[in-house]
């Protein structure tokens, strides 16, 4: 690996990338209407403010603080001033449990917690009630009555800036980062112990390999979780590269964030897209006349498009026609200047891709765990297969072992999980492979495919193995569907739960002369559940036999974090499903 001798600690970005740009926009969030800018200076000079509060408090080297934020400046300037004097952050979902709070304060020891609002201040003192180990809460926002974390920063104002400089050298790139509390599908959350090496080696590793690459003027737009490794990792790629980074007000506010910044680069996950993609696809049915057939020609032109192909010149003729007629439409709601999105956390539907692709927005996709820094592999803007997740970046080392599971080696793999050498060992084997818990297989022996979860694999009374998440995924092309989970352990065949998209669905409605009610009744009607298995019948034709689904219901309601069908990545907890619907499951066996 070609390695940048200056950035050995995550830290040293401030220092050595940030601070030589110089740029008048290294953090921006909009508040009261306007876009508030962070100059580097500005960046650098509250991160030292911040790391002198700190160690003031009393905060140590190896010391745990948490962070219970949605993403703003604030988060990383506490991020990189507990940094620089060796502290470990903790960072968390604000969308977890109660439960979850106490239990992740209490596992990885925590002495101070900083926390964004009002609503989630309420939840932190409720899990905290009982916990004697907290030496203090503080805001981000100004709340009456409690601590700020300016006065944090404030205190620090006068601080030794000679002692600061010891500080910041005592810290090594073994040394302890974070503690990332992985959301797990089932039991207790497990803190993955990254270090300044696993991070940096993951930032060089994308950098070196060409995976992203910039310009020192380019923007970026952030809305995906700070507190998961995929958004802090990109951020600290963004940072490395001089990209601005521009925080979306909320995710309802996305598309208008996106016409402001006019960013040249955001990070997603495939869900988003899907919405994306079905609220087009949903405005193209509402057109009338030529401008409709105009839309489903440029729209089923860019479903068979195949940028590493060559498509003939009659294809890319038409292809001119339709990027201008209509996809220059798409490219001007995410602000007119993307260069890629990318895409992560899950698979990527391989339509989404080409149609993408072919309205001249590069999606790149990627793959990688909490427990690998994330990334894994990255596609290539010149050179990746659509279906496949890119290909391996540098430095680390992937093997796909005898049952399929893919294993990872080499500088990004977590130091382990805290607290818990025995499931630490679980998955790091005596020779340093990470197992990872997906199957797959590298594609022409280069380009990572991500086929299913290990543990979610099925058998079918026949004996036949069915991996639902790509058939899941298949399902999801219709743009009737909006959720689906795959069941069928050891029963002849499989069959699904399905969620309809309910917007989508009240379209159709309309288009078909239907009176749309309540989700409730509409779930029900025939002409609705005829419609719904006439799309999953032809979904299933390019399935393998054994896999497809022969039998759906159709469920009101969507599955949500609150609900405890996700995870706060939004992954389906197959057993809360399981057991939630079984009364349903076994109703489509009888």
């Amino acid at each position: 690996m070609k390695t940048n001798p200056y950035i050995t600690r995550v830290f040293d970005l401030l220092h050595n990338c940030i601070v030589p740009a110089n740029k008048e926009d290294v953090l921006a969030i909009k508040r009261n209407g306007t876009w508030l800018k962070y100059t580097a200076q500005d960046v650098l000079r509250i991160v030292n403010n911040v790391s002198n509060g700190l160690y003031q408090l009393g905060v140590r080297k190896d010391d745990k603080i948490a962070i219970v934020s949605t993403n703003r400046p604030e988060w990383n300037f506490m991020d990189l001033g507990m940094q620089q004097i060796g502290a470990v952050s903790v960072p968390m979902y604000p969308n977890i449990t109660v439960e979850d709070y106490k239990y992740i304060f209490a596992d990885a020891g925590v002495k101070f917690i900083f926390v964004s609002d009002t609503t989630l201040l309420a939840r932190v003192k409720e899990a905290t009630a009982s916990l004697s180990e907290i030496e203090g809460i503080y805001t981000f926002d100004k709340i009456e009555g409690e601590k700020h974390w300016q006065e944090v920063a404030q205190a620090g104002e006068n601080g030794d800036l000679e002692l600061l400089e010891q500080l910041k050298s005592a810290v090594g790139p073994q040394d302890l980062l974070t503690l990332i509390y992985t959301s797990g599908t089932t039991g207790k959350p497990k803190g993955v112990m990254l270090t300044h090496r696993n991070i940096v080696s993951d930032i060089e590793g994308i950098i070196d390999g060409k995976h992203l690459e910039f310009e020192p003027t380019d923007r970026a737009l952030s809305f995906l979780p700070l507190c998961h490794i995929y958004e802090r990792t990109n951020l600290y790629v963004f940072m490395r590269s001089s990209v601005s980074i521009y925080y979306a007000e909320s995710m309802d506010t996305i598309g208008d964030n996106l016409k402001e910044v006019q960013p040249q680069v955001f990070a997603t996950v495939p869900r988003l897209l899907e919405k994306v993609y079905d609220k087009i696809v949903a405005k193209g049915h509402d057109l009338k006349g030529v401008k409709k057939q105009l839309f489903f020609w440029a729209l089923n032109l860019g479903l068979r498009y195949d940028p590493m192909a060559d498509m003939g010149w009659w294809y890319n003729f038409q292809l001119v026609i339709a990027r201008k007629l209509i996809f220059s439409k798409w490219q001007e709601a995410l602000g007119g200047n993307i260069k890629l999105i990318a895409s992560g956390s899950a698979a990527l539907q391989p339509r989404l891709s080409r149609v993408f692709w072919a309205a001249g927005i590069p999606i790149v996709e990627g793959y990688g765990l909490t427990e690998t820094s994330p990334v894994v592999s990255s596609s290539l803007l010149d050179d990746f297969r659509i279906g496949c997740v890119g290909s391996v970046i540098p430095n680390i080392q992937v093997k796909i072992a005898d049952d399929g599971e893919i294993c990872v080696k080499g500088p990004t793999v977590m130091k382990g999980y805290y607290n818990k050498p025995e499931a630490t060992a679980e998955v790091i084997d005596s020779d340093g492979w990470f197992h990872t818990g997906d199957i797959g297989e590298l594609f022409e022996g280069k380009y990572l495919k991500i086929t299913d979860r290990k543990k979610e694999i099925f058998k079918t009374s026949g004996g036949k193995y069915v991996a639902p998440q790509l058939v899941e995924n298949k399902l999801k092309e219709s743009i009737l569907i909006e959720q689906a989970i795959v069941v069928g352990e050891g029963q002849k065949f499989p069959s699904a739960l399905v969620v309809p998209e309910f917007n989508a669905l009240k379209d159709w409605c309309t288009r078909n002369g239907l009176t749309y009610t309540t989700n409730e009744q509409m779930v029900c009607d025939e002409k609705v559940k005829q419609k719904l298995n006439e799309d999953v019948k032809a979904l299933m034709q390019s399935i393998a036999q054994y896999e497809q689904v022969k039998k759906i219901h159709i469920l009101p309601a969507l599955f949500t974090i609150e609900g405890g069908e996700l995870t706060p990545t939004l992954k389906l907890k197959r057993k809360v499903i399981h057991t939630k619907y079984s009364h349903l499951i076994e109703k489509l066996y009888e």
